[in-house]
């Protein structure tokens, strides 16, 4: 897949539209995405479904509303053709996202633009996707990535895969397999067989990898999984004890992971080609759910050493943790934001679980979410939203995939073919 920019519009200029979403967003902006221009015969299709999957990525963030084309005033003839900014004024359009498509023998090309109706200018260049057929959803997800970026001034992170456990069967006989799909839900492949329980899978920063703990041998250990070829390989970390909760490294070399011993877990290193073992953590209490931030210079892990379950940061080799979390209830499964400034968590008071967040100081903690059970969040590539795991209660109960933003808004279920848990957020894709 092939970016280039394409020939200027009408106007040209860096216009004032903007959403600042780190001060909250109540009310959505309006957007306009007339169907993309089909320039070739066989386009008409790939056009339909490229602009639709710009729109439900961009309403889907809660930060954008889609005008329907039912209340649409002009209808947009040409890619080239001037735009008509008082027709889309007066239906309260504040950005307009043009387009076109050109397919040929398997080969197509998308041509967008990005317009603030206000100022009547431009926003940024006009870009040119080239890419094949089976790619339309990715070519659809990098333009809404794009005109994210321009309004928002962030990262996008649509052109995103998300790593997870795929779950069938009654709660009490429950089969496990790894799966991996696109951020919406879209494109599901399966990675391992349901023949032995899997857990907890995390994507490296790189997003070609995945760690994970399997029961395959009886007892849980960690396993290394390529996601191109699907092929794996034992890591060698229990020696026998149980291995479990693995993160990459922020270079993707090695590892933090718990290992139990004689009823005890502490917190181990070490590299991925089996070396180096190091112990971070000595102490009679159990300690697991280790990550890094993002320099890789701390690591946050969850521990009951104080009596309950709670919160505590220590340098990458180990020493003196800190205690960050102080409120009421019990703490879990932190998860350092890839922009370093947040930690998300799993919390559980008063019988109701939650998903929050707080400063690597403990300080702000906010809380998301509140249901029966909802835990294990993981972060987009871009910080601003947090996936989790959410069972519903009783016997029946299954567990499924949300988002929430980092604000607390725009909750939503993720679509996935059967029950689904443990999500692990990738990069977003090159």
């Amino acid at each position: 897949m092939a970016l280039f920019p394409v020939a200027p519009a009408v106007a040209q200029g860096q216009g004032p539209l903007r959403i600042e979403i780190t001060e909250g967003v109540i009310e959505p902006l309006p957007f306009a995405i007339p169907t993309f221009q089909a320039e070739t015969g066989t386009a008409g299709p790939v056009a339909e479904e490229i602009s639709r999957v710009i729109a439900a990525d961009l309403s889907g963030t809660g930060l954008f509303r889609e005008i329907p084309s039912t209340s649409f005033i002009s209808n947009v003839t040409s890619f080239a053709a001037p735009v008509a900014y008082p027709d889309w004024k007066a239906v309260n359009a504040q950005a307009l996202i043009t387009g076109a498509v050109t397919e040929s023998g398997g080969q197509i090309t998308v041509k967008f633009r990005v317009y603030d109706v206000f100022t009547g200018a431009e926003l940024g260049q006009g870009l040119q996707l080239t890419g094949t057929t089976q790619g339309v959803r990715r070519i659809a997800h990098k333009v809404a990535d794009t005109v994210y970026s321009r309004i928002t001034g962030e990262t996008g992170y649509f052109d995103s895969r998300v790593v997870f456990v795929s779950e069938t069967g009654p709660k009490n006989a429950r089969r496990k397999r790894l799966a991996v799909m696109d951020y919406d839900g879209a494109n599901v492949t399966y990675l391992t067989d349901s023949e032995a329980l899997v857990l907890a899978p995390r994507f490296s920063r790189s997003g070609d990898r995945v760690l994970y703990t399997s029961y395959e041998t009886g007892q849980p250990q960690i396993y290394v999984l390529d996601v191109g070829t699907a092929s794996r390989r034992a890591l060698g970390t229990g020696g026998g004890n149980m291995a479990f909760s693995p993160r990459f490294s922020p270079d993707g070399q090695g590892l933090i992971f718990s290992l139990e011993q004689g009823g005890n877990s502490d917190i181990y290193r070490m590299d991925l080609q089996g070396g180096g073992l190091q112990a971070l953590t000595s102490s009679p209490s159990i300690e697991t759910a280790p990550s890094f931030s993002p320099d890789g210079s701390q690591i946050v892990f969850e521990s009951d050493r104080s009596g309950t379950q709670q919160l505590y940061i220590m340098g990458a080799g180990g020493g003196e943790p800190q205690r960050i979390s102080f409120g009421p209830g019990r703490y879990g499964t932190p998860v350092w934001s890839p922009r370093g400034d947040l930690i998300a968590f799993t919390k559980q008071n008063e019988g109701r679980f939650h998903i929050g967040v707080m400063r690597t100081d403990g300080s702000e903690e906010r809380l998301l979410t509140a249901s029966f059970l909802d835990e294990g969040p993981t972060w987009a590539p871009n910080g601003r939203v947090i996936m989790f795991t959410r069972e519903s209660q009783g016997a029946d109960g299954a567990a499924g995939l949300y988002s929430v933003d980092i604000s607390g808004r725009n909750l939503r279920r993720v679509p996935t073919p059967d029950s689904a848990s443990d999500p692990s957020w990738g990069p977003l894709q090159n």
